[in-house]
């Protein structure tokens, strides 16, 4: 791997994230002892954020899979595949990240089947080591190599989860979203909307997280605060943009989202 190659999974420019509560000196001391590290909070809350500003902060490439349930072990590892001069060797992106000592971030990874994310096992204890079956090849993790992964735990289920195996190798922070006063913040920040307009999109965001398994799988996160602010901010009346950015996208349910505009009415009405 050559160091264009590394250097297209740099972090360019500092990322826009606020810390709350020391998690980044948390994350630096796991990431000085190459401690695999679990980020665990709600849709939208700065998770993703926060694993690219620490890449940047700390000067490591950053490779992120966005995990799914169609996601394969050779999706993550590697295959082999045909080209002009027959089969070549590919890696995958947790192979890449491993050779070249970035940080790999699997986000939401409990997305991904359990018999898909058991590879990355022997990654994340004392050996170190991801094994290329089809390559017979056993890879030594770049002394520089972390593995972080992400997920949303209020989407636990019998059928969607971790394993305990899994879960116990990772240190793990959890994020949830900021204090009103700075997710206001956050968001004027963000958007270019001024203080009042953000601060009235977080209040209807924390009517709506009220609602939370009362009608609502989640309430309206922080990225959705952020694409209201966005469309105010490009002119777009503001019931008429948080009618697009954060009723429509979270329930088809017509009376929920009579109470959600209802929510949206008392603050831009």
């Amino acid at each position: 791997m050559n160091v264009q190659n590394i250097e297209q999974y740099r972090v360019g420019a500092e990322p826009f994230y606020r810390v709350t509560a020391g998690e980044d000196a948390l994350y630096q001391a796991a990431y000085a002892r190459r401690m695999p590290v679990m980020l665990k909070g709600p849709t939208g809350c700065g998770k993703s954020r926060f694993v690219e500003y620490m890449a940047w902060k700390l000067g490591r490439p950053l490779i992120t899979v966005a995990c799914n349930e169609d996601m394969t072990a050779s999706d993550l590892v590697g295959r082999y595949l045909l080209d002009k001069d027959g089969t070549v060797w590919q890696d995958g992106p947790l192979t890449t990240a491993a050779r070249i000592g970035a940080i790999c971030y699997l986000d939401e990874v409990v997305e991904a089947r359990q018999d898909t994310t058991v590879v990355i096992h022997p990654l994340t204890d004392h050996r170190r080591q991801l094994p290329l079956d089809k390559k017979g090849e056993l890879l030594e993790a770049h002394p520089d190599f972390q593995l972080v992964i992400s997920y949303n735990p209020g989407y636990q289920s019998l059928m969607k989860d971790l394993k305990q195996s899994t879960k116990q190798r990772f240190a793990a922070l959890d994020f949830d979203y900021p204090e009103a006063e700075l997710e206001a913040e956050i968001v004027a920040r963000e958007t270019g909307v001024d203080s009042e307009t953000a601060g009235k999109l977080v209040q209807v965001a924390h009517r709506t997280r009220n609602l939370k398994g009362h009608g609502l799988d989640e309430g309206i996160s922080t990225r959705l605060l952020v694409y209201a602010g966005q469309m105010i901010a490009e002119g777009v009346e503001p019931t008429a943009a948080c009618q697009m950015t954060l009723v429509t996208p979270l329930t088809d349910d017509p009376d929920m989202r009579q109470t959600l505009q209802a929510a949206v009415e008392t603050f831009f009405v």
